[in-house]
């Protein structure tokens, strides 16, 4: 049998190919609501499938977004992907995820080949991006949006969360609970001094003990940000006669490490021990007890991301508050800070 093509579809429909391609793409100019149902119908009518390798080596673009995460097995990095995925979806497009590892030769890596792949855009969840990836990015003149990461250049493009007021808002509630001081598991060694997620936690921790008079100096404990590593630390922390009554920990994945580590050691949450997170990911509501942590719309920012990479005007001649996107924060408070 014959393969279909955009001719047999405007023949039948009694329009141009031009239109028809109007129709399949959405654009870039309008069809007369008559005009594309005929076409449509004659889409449906001749099994017409469009060919999608054509079109990008047309359109120098095709359907796909890429996404580069720093770890996919982190709650936090899954959930927010499959948020992405979804707006994505809503958009007709589909995602590429590559998993960075926190390696900037890994991130390169996915960079190249997502831009190979034609992708209409790149969702960056970085810790940096690097010197190399920034150079990679400006090579293939490519769309990018960073996501969860302020930017450090005006130009750039990013969805932000209000990192550092929402570590404020969970370390002064522990703070009202009545403990004497709060120690914060930070980041690791490679986390950056600024811009990143982590490192803002850290600043409004120390905002918030500052504001209530409360000393920090060797109260920000080095952390890994995943809770298997982050569990041992806690063993031996938590181990120790000068433990601390609360913790707020910069991330849900290290707080559920925090409350395994006290439960082997026989310590009571939240009655010796309060315990604060910042993610909000759907396991903080099932551990044992529930967890208080510091939660954000991902659904909104992922359409914010999505929208913005996939759309040119407001990346060109849009004001810097359209182009950086910053969503409120709020604490979501459960049972391991003390609450009832």
């Amino acid at each position: 049998m014959a393969k279909v093509t955009r001719d047999d579809v405007a023949r039948l429909a009694g329009t141009s190919t031009a239109v028809v391609s109007y129709v399949i793409n959405n654009g870039p100019r309008p069809v007369a609501p008559a005009t594309k149902e005929r076409v449509l119908a004659a889409i449906k009518e001749l099994g017409y499938r469009p060919d999608r390798v054509a079109q990008a080596m047309a359109s120098r673009r095709t359907d796909l977004i890429g996404l580069i995460v720093p770890d996919a097995r982190q709650p936090f990095f899954a959930e927010m992907a499959h948020a992405v995925e979804q707006a994505a979806a809503d958009r007709g497009k589909m995602v590429l995820v590559g998993n960075s590892d926190y390696l900037d030769e890994r991130e390169v890596h996915y960079l190249r080949a997502f831009l190979g792949m034609r992708v209409s855009g790149l969702i960056l969840i970085s810790s940096g991006p690097s010197e190399h990836a920034a150079t990679e990015i400006d090579a293939w003149d490519a769309r990018v949006v960073l996501l969860h990461r302020r930017p450090e250049a005006i130009d750039d493009v990013a969805v932000v969360l209000d990192d550092v007021g929402g570590a404020q808002l969970a370390t002064r509630h522990l703070l009202e609970h009545g403990h004497d001081h709060v120690v914060c598991l930070g980041g690791v060694d490679t986390t950056p001094e600024s811009g990143d997620p982590v490192t803002d936690h850290v600043e409004g921790w120390s905002r918030a003990m500052q504001e209530a008079g409360r000393a920090v100096d060797g109260r920000l404990i080095k952390a890994p940000y995943n809770r298997y590593d982050t569990y041992r630390l806690a063993l031996d922390m938590l181990s120790k006669p000068d433990r601390p009554p609360a913790i707020f920990c910069s991330t849900d994945d290290q707080a559920l490490g925090v409350l395994r580590a006290a439960r082997e050691l026989g310590i009571d949450v939240p009655g010796e021990l309060a315990v604060a997170g910042f993610d909000n990911v759907k396991e903080a509501g099932l551990s044992d007890p529930p967890l208080t942590t510091v939660g954000s719309d991902r659904e909104s920012m992922a359409r914010a991301a999505v929208d913005l990479v996939l759309d040119d005007g407001l990346r060109v001649a849009g004001s810097r508050r359209e182009r950086i996107r910053q969503f409120p924060s709020g604490l979501v408070v459960r049972r391991s800070c003390g609450c009832v």
